[in-house]
């Protein structure tokens, strides 16, 4: 593991924990009509997305183990440079469905590289 990947890995971590918890019990509704929450949402899928394109360029052995990194970073895009393509639903449906995932296999990333850091 490169020099700085602990570190991508745990802003990835922070960040995703960060939505899953403010996520707790709350609605696409709510996602929908709170303008704070939901750029709160999209701003920490930056980070992650950020994050990730630096582990691909640094550490594309560690990027290739976490499923779909290319398309965090296609994601991480579109909401930090399409904000008229970005879909509520599907930002809802990522936060809901895929980043109890990605939290998992970072965390899997960490403790395997804490040996050697």
């Amino acid at each position: 593991m490169q020099h700085k990947t602990p570190k991508y890995l745990e802003d990835i971590r922070d960040a995703t924990q960060f939505i899953l918890d403010l996520a707790r019990g709350r609605t696409l509704e709510d996602y929908s009509r709170d303008r704070v929450f939901r750029q709160t949402i999209e701003r920490n899928f930056e980070i992650i997305g950020e994050a990730m394109n630096r582990i691909a360029k640094s550490d594309p052995a560690v990027a290739a183990r976490i499923g779909h990194y290319t398309q965090i970073i296609a994601f991480r895009n579109v909401l930090a440079h399409g904000y008229d393509l970005i879909e509520n639903d599907r930002v809802w449906d990522v936060v809901q469905n895929e980043l109890s995932g990605l939290l998992h296999v970072v965390e899997e990333l960490l403790r395997e590289g804490s040996g050697g850091f």
